[in-house]
């Protein structure tokens, strides 16, 4: 790995802790796949950041890039997913093909070796239906819904590694991400996987990394983000569009969110060749993503999710008539003291909410973590981490962590403030998402809300009617009312 030279000023704390983070990852001993240009040799140039901040009024700002880098940070080893998998083959003639071992994908066996050697003993159900598809010959293109946890970057990994021919020393697997450490993110899982794979190089198309121009790559593997890659492409001709055989464009929700990407992808996409085996993977499916695939997939097979509401089968879900934030707080204590909940979800507004109502929850004696959008992604992970183990029984945040942290003990999740957009009107998915957060694995868990107000009543009204579901009235005043609830 090369060392950065001449930090600029834009190289914040939050990149500095996340070197620091990873670098003990990535620098493995001995012979194996090898990675160049882990860390740039910035100058003075100006980060390739994301800027899709999303505000909700005033409330805390959701930065998808980053939301995504923080689940694959926290999300080191599988979690149990109960989603069921619906797979639309383009060929509906076609016999599909899943898989229950990976010794029947017939891997070559130094690849076979690494798998196994970072723990996977089995295909996650991902990797079931879209591990045979991505290794089909002749080559199949693939949509598939995915997100981080069920094993999807260790299938793509897995597929570029068994795509290379080492014999040709030019780029043959592109992968494209929205930001630089996410890049670094599937670098060190294919790094891993490659262990036992050292004739197969790997380097990474993130600003900052310069060759001399018209210098051509011979590693077979590229990850790098939409810019730096167009560039390395068109500009400086490191890489020949022509001669990739493999193309992964990761993270297709954060991608179009993020300004200029988009554009730049679908323009990498275009100087590919038409028998360029394409693989799109996205963690939602909103109409916008999917006019986007469509876009960059021709003729492809499709693995989504069904949708998440199954879980609300098993989380009860009731509101609270409250006049302001004083009331909602005694309410909660109310509700905590009455229920035997083993750790609770708090989902406030915005990070002054949020620091309130910590503050207060200390205050009444209760072991409490705040987690909010200030806070640099390793400072979130661990957070999450002590949450997890239990270190702390409430975690009060705002909407950076409505999504995607599974964590089995949650029993409890209030929306101490309710969602809303941009408009005012009731946001569905996200609490859909908030409220996910319990009744995890098929368990029983409680949903809260509070309601200070006409116009939060009209928002619950609103999530019942898209839900198809009743938010019953709870009487916090009728302590029998409460703890007949766990009966």
């Amino acid at each position: 790995c090369r060392r950065t030279r001449g930090q600029s000023p834009w190289m914040s704390k939050k990149r500095v802790h996340l070197y620091r983070w990873i670098l003990p990852l990535c620098c493995h001993g001995g012979g194996f796949l090898t990675s160049v240009w882990l860390f740039p040799n910035v100058g003075n140039q100006a980060p390739e950041t994301s800027e899709n901040e999303v505000w909700r009024k005033d409330g805390d700002k959701v930065d998808l890039a980053e939301q995504s880098l923080l689940n694959k940070i926290i999300r080191r080893s599988l979690v149990r997913n109960r989603n069921q998998v619906e797979v639309l083959q383009r060929d509906p003639s076609s016999p599909l093909y899943s898989v229950k071992t990976f010794e029947e994908l017939r891997l070559k066996p130094e690849l076979l070796k690494g798998v196994y050697n970072m723990g996977f003993n089995r295909p996650s159900r991902i990797q079931e239906n879209a591990l045979p598809m991505m290794l089909a010959q002749p080559p199949q293109n693939l949509i598939a819904q995915s997100q981080s946890g069920t094993g999807k970057t260790a299938a793509f990994s897995l597929a570029m590694l068994s795509h290379v021919n080492t014999a040709n020393k030019w780029t043959q697997c592109l992968c494209i991400v929205p930001t630089y450490e996410l890049a670094l993110q599937i670098g060190q899982v294919i790094e891993q996987m490659g262990k036992f794979c050292p004739d197969v190089k790997m380097a990474y198309a993130i600003r900052g990394n310069r060759m001399e121009r018209g210098t051509k790559l011979q590693e077979q593997i590229v990850i790098g983000t939409p810019g730096t890659v167009l560039d390395w492409c068109t500009k400086y001709r490191h890489i020949d569009p022509k001669k990739i055989s493999m193309f992964v464009l990761d993270e297709a929700d954060v991608m179009i969110a993020t300004q200029g990407h988009r554009d730049q992808s679908i323009r990498i996409h275009r100087m590919l060749t038409k028998d360029c085996q394409m693989l799109l993977f996205s963690a939602t499916f909103e109409d916008s993503v999917w006019r986007f695939a469509e876009q960059v997939v021709p003729d492809p097979n499709i693995i989504r999710l069904k949708r998440e509401e199954e879980t609300l089968d098993t989380i009860k879900q009731f509101y609270v008539l409250c006049k302001e934030k004083e009331d909602k707080f005694t309410a909660l204590c109310d509700l905590y003291g009455c229920l035997t909940i083993a750790q609770a979800m708090i989902f406030c507004h915005t990070r002054k909410m949020a620091s309130w109502l910590t503050t207060n929850l200390i205050k009444e004696g209760h072991q409490v973590a705040l987690l909010s959008g200030e806070m640099t992604v390793e400072q979130r992970a661990a957070v999450i981490e002590r949450y997890r183990n239990g270190k702390e029984k409430v975690l009060v945040t705002t909407n950076v962590c409505s999504r995607g942290i599974d964590v089995e003990q949650v029993s409890l999740v209030v929306n101490f403030d309710l969602p809303m957009d941009m408009d005012g009107n009731a946001d569905n998915e996200t609490y859909l998402h908030r409220i996910g957060r319990t009744g995890r694995f098929g368990k029983r868990g409680f949903a809260v809300n509070m309601v200070d107000s006409k116009h939060s009543m009209d928002i619950i009204n609103q999530i019942e009617m898209h839900f198809n579901r009743r938010i019953k009235k709870l009487d916090m005043s009728n302590l029998d009312e409460i703890e007949f609830l766990q009966s």
